[in-house]
């Protein structure tokens, strides 16, 4: 049976890194593929679900689960927590479902540490003055605020090499298409073929 690939997706913000992955997901021809889920100890925003943008538990509960060693990564931001649950991921992973893991640098190394198989790739913008402008055309954010991504962007780019894979995204269509093939290169690797061709494999060998 083919089993899914976990990948470690990282950029800075404004790079496109969110907007790729839902490119990618609404193709109609993809391995089958989906976002982890995080556990969060925030209150839900207008609009979000339990069980869809996040699982909402309280502090106790999240603490309960570090101690149980169930995250392959997890942080603590603004007096709350954040991490992601290795059960499910390998449920899903079982199951041949490709799953994307949209953290940061740091979350990377944690998942690194506990799930060396998993590809990384990092996003890059083509310069800093483009991400300067994305930042402004999303109207997200005040000056204040952009200006301190801008600081936060170099910091997060320094670790570039930590990863397999860079996709500088200039053009959206050719940085989707460079995605599409770090991911079909991936369903390739010798071990996945060889587990999910077993019988023809076999068969093919039946003489030798």
């Amino acid at each position: 049976m083919y089993t899914g690939t976990l990948f470690i997706i990282s950029a800075p913000s404004g790079a496109g890194k969110s907007s790729l992955i839902r490119a990618y997901l609404e193709q109609k021809d993809h391995h089958p593929a989906k976002v982890s889920i995080s556990h969060t100890t925030r209150n839900p925003r207008p609009g979000e679900l339990h069980g869809t943008h996040y699982y909402f538990v309280d502090h106790k509960h999240f603490e309960s689960l570090i101690d149980e060693q169930a995250f392959v990564e997890y942080a603590h931001v603004f007096e709350n927590y954040y991490g992601t649950s290795k059960a499910e991921i390998e449920q899903s992973l079982s199951q041949g479902i490709n799953v994307f893991l949209d953290i940061d640098w740091q979350g990377a190394q944690q998942v690194r540490e506990k799930m060396p198989q998993a590809k990384s790739i990092f996003i890059l913008p083509p310069s800093l003055k483009e991400l300067e402008n994305r930042l402004i055309k999303r109207g997200q954010d005040d000056a204040t605020v952009i200006n301190k991504r801008m600081q936060k962007a170099q910091a997060e780019i320094s670790h570039y090499n930590e990863y397999d894979y860079i996709i500088i995204n200039d053009d959206f269509e050719c940085s989707l298409n460079a995605l599409n093939s770090i991911i079909n290169a991936a369903s390739l690797e010798q071990p996945k073929q060889a587990l999910a061709n077993q019988q023809l494999l076999k068969e093919l060998l039946v003489n030798n």
